[in-house]
């Protein structure tokens, strides 16, 4: 009579158990827009890309005028640009800080790290600098997580 109780909460967590990491696992696609002579922009490609997002690269020839027209500051700007899940990310920005940004969601156009700092994704090296990943909207940014 006892496994006539437990049986359906048996079934309830082995459920919750196989599909809790086939929801999990599910990142948006995400587009890079770069210039096609860029070869840190493709290594930053492949970081998100081994972090489980579905990448398409587009080489485009007047980046700044897509920058401009995504909504990407001046004072925030990098090599390259993507759009994921609604946001803009402006460079170097790890794959943990996007995920980050879409569990949370917040009100903002995206994420930025500007400049092209040593040790971010796609930019290893020796000696690797500090850098912050900044949270932007219309109104300006703030630092969202920090390396």
């Amino acid at each position: 009579m006892r496994f006539h109780t437990i049986a359906p909460l048996f079934v309830l967590l082995l459920g919750f158990i196989v599909t809790t990491p086939l929801l999990a696992g599910t990142l948006p696609a995400l587009t890079v827009y770069k210039d096609p002579r860029c070869g840190c922009c493709e290594a930053w490609a492949r970081h998100m890309s081994e972090a489980g997002f579905a990448v398409t690269t587009r080489d485009v020839a007047d980046l700044a005028e897509r920058k401009r027209a995504l909504g990407v500051p001046a004072h925030l700007g990098s090599c390259h640009t993507a759009q994921v899940g609604g946001y803009v990310i402006e460079g170097h920005v790890p794959a943990a800080s996007v995920k980050r940004l879409l569990r949370e969601k917040p009100a903002a156009v995206g994420l930025a790290v500007p400049g092209m700092p040593i040790g971010s994704p796609g930019m290893e090296g020796p000696n690797p600098e500090a850098y912050e990943v900044q949270i932007y909207d219309a109104h300006g940014s703030r630092v969202f997580d920090r390396y």
